[in-house]
């Protein structure tokens, strides 16, 4: 995420049946989403499917790479978890 976006943005947030109203929310922060496709280079289903699959399983396959392929993706995967103060995990494993 650019460092010069804003912490909020305006969202039209349903309140009741007929009570819709325009307020300021949090954006929201980048998550596994975010990763699998910058990362990954995988489309929204594709890490959709990835990212429940992992989450049901508690484990997941991202993609088969060359060792310094992979290390490198880990590497980004790590880093983004870092700064974003998220609790990912990304290993990699010989197949």
């Amino acid at each position: 995420m650019p460092m010069n976006l804003p912490m909020t943005m305006r969202a039209a947030v349903l309140h009741g049946r007929n009570d819709l109203r325009v307020q300021d929310c949090p954006v929201p922060t980048p998550g596994p989403l975010e990763v699998l496709m910058k990362v990954f280079n995988k489309s929204m289903d594709e890490a959709a499917r990835i990212m429940w699959h992992t989450h049901e399983n508690g484990t997941g396959l991202c993609g088969v790479y060359s060792f310094e392929v992979a290390e490198t993706k880990v590497t980004q995967v790590m880093d983004f978890a870092r700064k974003h103060q998220h609790p990912l995990q990304c290993i990699m494993e010989k197949k």
